[in-house]
């Protein structure tokens, strides 16, 4: 019993897509003009999905690349434990004081190795780069530019932080095996009309006087950074200080996930005993902005998707009003409203992925073209063409938007030709 009812199944689904087949031939220009629609928004969803991301990946870089997601340091702060809290004669007083200045407090991380090594075991934790930032000004004949030198461990700030990336003339090697040499920052070295193998002065705040060999320019392509921050060996910055081997005011770190620094921050925070700071904290206006371009890429490519959807659905309406006939014969001789749903619903569906398909492929093009249109600027000298990115996720999402709108675009109309009354037509002929 169960075979000739799955047969008769198999035969009644092939001929309701022969039927479907037969009425989108019948208005074949139409079904063209709606599965080219389809592809358009397909086409246009990929690249402008791709195009947006592939510029907020680029604009994230040169925040997240160069920014530790965990700082860990000792801030400058007024002494919380002020003489008149801590004396018995007040104790129970609300005491307001006002304009308290900063004390001498310890600008460096104590007993930092036994830290770095803590860190260095914890499993969240992709690498720690230890630093020193010096505040200095660069004596240029009778003018001092003030200026940021990070001392720095070269291999350590170039594993986690893509240094070499950045040094745009010179080797980021030298920075290590060339003594008191220095990578100026490309605004700073503009300034002082400075070259590779010239020597720069350089005090720092306690009055410390070196003479720096420029081994290479680094260039961040933000230009308030490049105008301040320069790099030297985190060596030749404790000289600098006149500090021992164990100075270092800055520890960095990299997290595998970087949604996890604000809780390791402050878990570690706690345990040591020094300030922290967290990516996701300091830079949370950063993020908004890229989640806003995001949000603007997909309301646009749904857009025109949707737009597509109301073009298919135009098209079918009107092919049912041209079919009736067509449609009331279907049932007289004894086709159910479902079977009649079913053959608009396959012409909608079918149209969804045939044009689909062909967006896809065009969005893979149209990104690859733009992947390879030429962009070149002094401010990003890394970047030679225009960023894309080819997540198979923006694929996966056009797919399915394609599949869902032109079904629904099929579905109402549909609906509509499955109640039409055979009897009603034929008395109308």
């Amino acid at each position: 019993m169960l075979q000739p009812n799955s047969e008769n199944h198999d035969m009644r689904f092939a001929l309701i897509a022969e039927i479907a087949k037969a009425l989108m031939l019948a208005r074949f220009r139409q079904t063209m003009v709606a599965a080219i629609g389809v592809t358009f928004s397909i086409t246009m969803f990929i690249a402008l999905l791709g195009f947006m991301n592939g510029l907020n990946d680029l604009l994230d870089g040169l925040i997240l690349n160069r920014t530790p997601h965990i700082r860990f340091y000792n801030d400058i702060k007024p002494n919380e434990d002020q003489p008149i809290n801590i004396s018995d004669e007040f104790r129970d007083f609300f005491n307001i004081i006002r304009s308290v200045k900063p004390s001498v407090s310890r600008v460096s991380i104590y007993n930092n190795g036994e830290i770095i090594r803590t860190l260095d075991g914890d499993e969240r934790i992709l690498g720690v780069a230890p630093k020193i930032a010096i505040q200095v000004f660069f004596n240029v004949g009778n003018v001092d530019l003030p200026g940021v030198l990070n001392g720095v461990e070269v291999e350590a700030e170039d594993k986690l932080f893509a240094f070499s990336d950045y040094v745009v003339e010179g080797s980021f090697m030298d920075l290590k095996y060339t003594a008191n040499s220095i990578i100026l920052g490309k605004g700073a070295a503009d300034k002082m009309m400075a070259e590779i193998g010239d020597f720069v002065q350089a005090t720092t705040a306690q009055g410390n006087r070196l003479q720096l060999k420029v081994v290479g320019f680094y260039q961040s392509g933000l230009g308030e950074l490049d105008n301040l921050q320069s790099y030297v060996s985190i060596g030749t910055a404790q000289r600098m200080l006149g500090e021992t081997s164990s100075y270092i005011t800055d520890i960095q770190v990299k997290m595998h996930d970087y949604a996890l620094s604000p809780a390791v921050a402050r878990e570690y925070s706690s345990i040591f005993g020094i300030d922290a700071d967290d990516i996701q904290t300091i830079n949370a206006q950063f993020e908004t902005g890229s989640q806003i371009r995001s949000l603007i890429s997909y309301v646009v490519g749904i857009t025109l998707l949707i737009v597509s959807g109301f073009g298919i659905y135009n098209i079918l309406n009107m092919m049912i009003y041209e079919k009736m006939d067509t449609i009331a014969i279907l049932k007289a001789i004894g086709f159910s409203g479902t079977d009649v749903k079913t053959v608009f619903t396959t012409i909608a569906i079918s149209i969804g992925l045939a044009g689909g398909l062909m967006g896809l492929f065009f969005g893979f093009v149209a990104s690859l073209g733009i992947e390879r249109i030429p962009f070149e600027t002094e401010a990003l000298p890394t970047i030679k063409t225009y960023p894309v990115n080819f997540d198979p996720k923006y694929y996966i999402i056009g797919g399915v938007f394609s599949l869902v709108t032109t079904y629904l675009a099929g579905y109402f109309p549909s609906r509509k030709a499955s109640k039409v009354d055979p009897v009603e037509i034929i008395r109308g002929k």
